[in-house]
């Protein structure tokens, strides 16, 4: 009886948070089948501490990622990022769409995959109009950036929401995190690129004439806000680096970061910081809480101690099958009920897996790679694709559901496999 309550619970939070109907707050439904889970005696409250412990950090620092990414955003910082690629490209239209990837890496590495997919992917969009590329050359670029968003948010704990919670749970510090990834995310990004390139190859325009696009310095909205942003995330960074020989939070630093860029750009009059307030996505804290909740009564009526086996039998052939296996399932589980709820219950899952230490570390490992990339497999694999989403069609490109997954499960099973593949050898090199 128990483990039919939690898992229809389960289930029907899930859905709510998908469909979103009649506009559903995704934080109201995770509360809301919070509530239900305490109700029914499925968790405790003492669940409820265990899980406010788990994500408060995580949670905090994702806000404070996205708000620094608003504030970036409304002062040119991410347009003039992209006006610099196209100066790079020199004309070459294969050259601009591999360098808008690398750009697309590099901020899901610093601003995290929602920043890179959300922002970015509109000024892709945007430049595309002014280059006057035909349908199938814009739609390339499109698909490749929200792609490259996900596929490349391996390598910081704050590059995913999902490699902060899991760096959480595991305790996983901010500098061993990035040891261990930054290699493997090359990889990855090596990876998304060439498929990507396979794919869309016929699409892509031999040549682009940037001269209708304006020079860089003009995207900058207000220069003194810009270079002192510059100062703050140097800081950040060494501050981010600095967590974990100081064993403080990583939203210590990532929270100090975004106070203090709202601090300078209060008097700008381009940057609105009230209504950044109101955008930074607050209502993901309650989410991540009530979410976690309900998925702590799956733990409780025994079901992650299921997956928990399943993983220990994989464990048993070897950490190259252990590895795989791990990322393998956290993608498939991603894809279908979505990266947030699968990788705490993965976590709990490794936590009971019988494996030795090193490969209950790469085991950890390979469950984030698996709930960052798996969400490419369908549009319900994360929320910020649903969003995604719906910020192209609201710009006129319609992506139907049957090209995302088509195009999803090509692009996204040989990625997979080899940044898996990858993480298995270079955990296998540095122990």
């Amino acid at each position: 009886m128990a483990i039919a309550l939690a898992s229809g619970l389960f289930v029907v939070v899930l859905i709510l948070i998908i469909t979103q109907p009649r506009g559903l707050s995704i934080g109201w439904t995770a509360a809301g089948g919070a509530a239900v889970a305490l109700l029914l005696g499925i968790v405790s409250w003492n669940n409820v501490g265990t899980v406010v412990g788990i994500v408060w950090d995580a949670t905090l620092t994702f806000v404070a990622v996205i708000l620094i990414s608003l504030i970036l955003d409304a002062i040119g910082f991410f347009e003039w990022s992209a006006l610099h690629m196209v100066r790079f490209a020199r004309g070459h239209g294969l050259r601009l769409f591999l360098l808008m990837g690398v750009l697309g890496a590099l901020v899901a590495m610093f601003f995290a995959n929602d920043g890179a997919a959300l922002i970015l992917t509109p000024i892709v969009y945007e430049q595309a109009k002014a280059l006057k590329l035909n349908t199938k050359a814009t739609l390339a670029f499109i698909i490749s950036s929200g792609f490259i968003a996900d596929t490349t948010s391996l390598p910081l704990v704050v590059s995913n929401l999902v490699n902060i919670v899991s760096a959480g749970y595991f305790h996983l510090g901010f500098a061993s995190y990035a040891i261990r990834m930054v290699p493997v995310d090359v990889v990855a990004l090596g990876a998304s690129l060439g498929v990507l390139y396979l794919f869309y190859r016929r699409d892509l325009p031999d040549t682009v004439s940037s001269t209708a696009l304006p020079l860089p310095k003009t995207a900058i909205k207000d220069p003194k806000v810009f270079r002192i942003a510059w100062m703050v995330l140097a800081l950040l960074l060494v501050g981010y680096f600095a967590s974990q020989l100081l064993h403080w939070p990583v939203a210590v630093f990532a929270g100090g970061a975004a106070m203090g860029l709202l601090l300078i750009a209060y008097r700008s009059p381009v940057v609105q910081v009230s209504q950044l307030m109101k955008e930074a996505p607050w209502k993901i804290v309650i989410f991540s809480i009530g979410m976690y909740v309900v998925v702590f009564g799956l733990r409780n009526v025994g079901l992650t101690h299921l997956l928990g086996s399943l993983l220990s039998i994989l464990a048993t052939h070897g950490a190259f099958i252990g590895v795989i296996g791990t990322g393998v399932i956290g993608a498939v589980l991603s894809s279908f009920m979505n990266n947030m709820p699968t990788v705490l219950i993965n976590a709990l899952a490794i936590h009971e897996a019988t494996a030795s230490t090193t490969l209950h570390t790469a085991m950890a490992y390979a469950n984030v790679v698996g709930c960052d990339l798996g969400p490419k497999f369908t549009p319900i694999g994360s929320l910020a694709t649903l969003l995604w989403l719906h910020v192209l069609e609201r710009r006129g490109i319609k992506i139907t559901w049957g090209y995302y997954v088509r195009v999803g499960i090509m692009l996204t099973v040989p990625v997979l496999l080899v940044t898996l593949a990858a993480l298995w050898g270079w955990s296998a090199l540095i122990g």
